[in-house]
C-alpha cells in the first residue's frame, strides 16, 4: 500500500471536499513544478495571486486591468 494524503474527511460535503482538493493541488503544484513562478498582484488592495507565464518571469499584475489601473494612478499622481 502506497502512502497517501487525505485533504478532507470522506463525510464532508462536496464544497468542502472541492476546496480541500484544490488547495492540496495548488500546494503540490507550488512545490513540484513552478513554485518560483507564483506571484502576488502589485496593485494596492488586490488580493489575487497568479502563475507568471511571461518569458522573463517579471510579471507584476494579475491582469491587464490591474496593470492599467496602476499606470493611470501613477500618471494622475505625476500631473
Amino acid at each position: 500500500m502506497k502512502p497517501h494524503l487525505h485533504f478532507t474527511a470522506d463525510h464532508d460535503d462536496a464544497v468542502a471536499r472541492t476546496k480541500a482538493i484544490t488547495a492540496g493541488g495548488l500546494a503540490i503544484f507550488a512545490v513540484e513544478s513552478a513554485g518560483g513562478r507564483l506571484g502576488a498582484c502589485n496593485r494596492h488592495g488586490c488580493p489575487e495571486v497568479f502563475v507568471d507565464t511571461s518569458r522573463n518571469g517579471r510579471r507584476a499584475y494579475c491582469s491587464a486591468r490591474c496593470g492599467n489601473y496602476e499606470a493611470v494612478r501613477r500618471h494622475r499622481s505625476a500631473v
